[in-house]
């Protein structure tokens, strides 16, 4: 779809009175998706740890041999550059009793060596050492290399997913994949990450990033003195994965914020314009612009708490010598952001409570029931416990 055919339908909404016709009811989401133990558990197991999952950025680990641990996953996986450069990833688990490989977050090395009984690997995950070898006289050293974790990129992003058979990454993100060309993602640099620990289910904050219906409530003071909610347009993609588009109240205004700092070239009107949010199914938002990137990325932690981790990217940035208006531009982001998780350990006690039955969403909100249609898929509607499933109703709005 082209810009002209982008702002029509962001005007269109702007204008309308109603729903589009034969948009569907959408029927309320159940309230034991956020609480009910047995859903969560194949949350995890059937989505999570079978996902596509932002790990870190390249030069969080620019040299050959350097690695960093991640554990936002939620298992504990080596990031490492090898001696070639390319990306690897490795469950931190020493293959013959568990121990951890590394016990700091980051480092550099040609290989590793377990500190618990010697156990030696190389960065390609081979063994080969193992403390007196005499003792193991029928070991197949070939057969105990480090388990790896499957590792793709999208230019200096890398992802990692626990399942061996997933599909590549990029055919994962389908159409995304064209649109993000424009902004060149092989030669934005880190700029910086910072880490929020909350008390809610992950699904309160995510769902909150699908929609700008709250923007008038809890944004007064801030993104809702410039962006016009009621011309949001979103599209909703296959596998989950969905955009948002929400004009500016005026055609001409600019972030003062950007303004002097490097820019791409190569951003198209849409999204140099308009404030434009993609999500990466399942937990991957990324709001672009052409002069620096924020990354969030919200994480499960347990059944009432998680964490989420923002993290920005841009063109041309120096961390010795950064631009001057990094410091001012990360804090107002910051103030948005605590926006949005103020009322989150609130809500989060408010869905344990008898009140909350379920979840009543609107033509606005229908980023939020395409994630969850999305779940139940990657779930299995077999398995999904009765009462708890949501009824597929969108597949005639979802764009190839």
């Amino acid at each position: 779809m082209d810009a002209a055919q982008l702002k029509k339908r962001m005007a269109e909404e702007a204008e309308r009175r109603e729903p589009p016709a034969g948009f569907p009811q959408l029927p309320p989401i159940p309230a034991g998706r956020y609480v009910d133990d047995e859903f969560l558990r194949m949350e995890r197991e059937f989505m999570w740890k079978r996902a596509w999952l932002y790990a870190c950025h390249a030069d969080q680990i620019p040299e050959p041999g350097d690695w960093m641990l991640v554990r936002n996953t939620g298992s504990p996986i080596i990031i490492l550059r090898d001696l070639s450069g390319e990306f690897r990833a490795y469950y931190n688990t020493c293959q013959h009793r568990g121990a951890p490989l590394v016990t700091e977050d980051s480092g550099n090395g040609r290989g590793f060596v377990c500190g618990y009984h010697g156990w030696s690997y190389t960065l390609e995950g081979k063994l080969v050492a193992v403390r007196d070898k005499r003792d193991f006289p029928d070991l197949d050293m070939s057969c105990h290399s480090l388990r790896s974790v499957r590792c793709e990129t999208i230019g200096k992003l890398i992802f990692v997913n626990e399942d061996p058979a997933a599909e590549p990454l990029i055919d994962h993100i389908g159409s995304m994949a064209s649109e993000f060309e424009q902004f060149e993602f092989e030669r934005l640099d880190f700029v910086e990450s910072r880490t929020y620990e909350v008390e809610c289910n992950v699904k309160v904050l995510l769902d909150a990033f699908l929609e700008v219906y709250h923007l008038k409530s809890i944004h007064q003071n801030s993104v809702d003195r410039f962006l016009d909610y009621r011309g949001m347009t979103a599209t909703l993609w296959p596998k989950g994965h969905s955009r948002m588009i929400t004009p500016n109240r005026r055609p001409d205004w600019q972030d003062p914020g950007t303004i002097g700092m490097p820019k791409l070239p190569n951003v198209t009107e849409i999204p140099r314009d308009n404030n434009v949010s993609y999500l990466i199914y399942p937990n991957f938002v990324m709001p672009p612009s052409d002069s620096g990137i924020p990354l969030l990325h919200f994480w499960p932690t347990g059944p009432d708490t998680c964490r989420v981790v923002s993290t920005w990217i841009a063109p041309e940035h120096d961390r010795d010598n950064p631009h001057p208006k990094w410091e001012e531009r990360t804090a107002n982001w910051e103030r948005i952001l605590y926006e949005d998780l103020q009322f989150a350990p609130q809500i989060q006690e408010s869905l344990q409570s008898p009140g909350f039955v379920g979840m009543p969403l609107n033509y606005q909100e229908r980023r939020i029931y395409h994630w969850h249609e999305e779940l139940d898929r990657r779930i299995g509607a077999n398995r999904i416990p009765e009462g708890l499933a949501v009824k597929p109703v969108l597949q005639d709005w979802v764009e190839a």
